[in-house]
């Protein structure tokens, strides 16, 4: 009687039961490659049915390693705009109906040149679609890249402010996976990358704990 008490008084105060915090979630990690895992892994998404490489360079193994209780479904694919991803995304949502679609996009915009309002505006349209009926989204901040010029920071700097006010204003889960593989030294630089463009297996690592800690606070 005093542990179901006690219980009760912790739930209250905003403790979850542990039966809670195991919770099984069917999340969809929707993106391009810094979703898919390059250059280490490439998403079934490119190579079905279940994709090829090295399992470990890919946020969703990570996560998957924190949480054995979820599965993570890595739809990335490199190369593709925030444009090509938009009707992939209606798609995916329909055939595996995630409880989470966590959405990582548009630094293949920024590298080719599109405006940041292009992107803004891609980015809007999936986050209405992937919200729909209530359903959770995480947010993700584009990831920076060695190579990026002054014009190109500025613009991924702009974009990644309005991904985090849109997460205020719609109630959606912000992480911020810029921040989390940003180099103390060099800003604009991943913290361990093998080609300047991707992260490394310890930067997957880092940006799945810092995904599973967003989504662990707002579920």
């Amino acid at each position: 009687m005093i542990v179901l008490l006690l219980l009760g008084i912790m739930k209250s105060n905003g403790f979850s039961y542990a039966a809670e915090s195991k919770k099984s979630l069917k999340i969809l990690a929707m993106g391009d490659s810094t979703a898919g895992g390059p250059p280490g892994f490439r998403s079934a998404a490119e190579e079905p049915p279940d994709g090829a490489g090295d399992e470990k360079s890919q946020y969703a193994y990570w996560m998957m390693q924190r949480h054995p209780e979820w599965r993570v479904i890595n739809r990335g694919i490199a190369g593709q705009r925030s444009d090509e991803i938009l009707p992939r995304l209606e798609e995916d949502l329909e055939t595996f109906k995630p409880d989470v679609t966590v959405l990582l996009a548009g630094v293949n915009d920024v590298y080719q040149g599109y405006s940041a309002d292009t992107v803004k505006s891609n980015l809007k349209k999936m986050y209405t679609l992937a919200s729909k009926n209530g359903r959770k989204l995480v947010v993700c901040t584009i990831l920076p890249y060695n190579t990026a010029d002054e014009i190109r920071q500025k613009r991924i700097l702009e974009i990644n402010e309005w991904i985090r006010a849109q997460a205020k204003t719609h109630g959606f889960i912000f992480c911020d996976t810029f921040q989390a593989l940003s180099s103390p030294d060099q800003p604009f630089h991943l913290t361990n990358s093998p080609d300047g463009v991707h992260p490394s297996i310890d930067d997957y690592k880092r940006m799945g704990a810092a995904i599973a800690d967003a989504l662990e606070k707002g579920i």
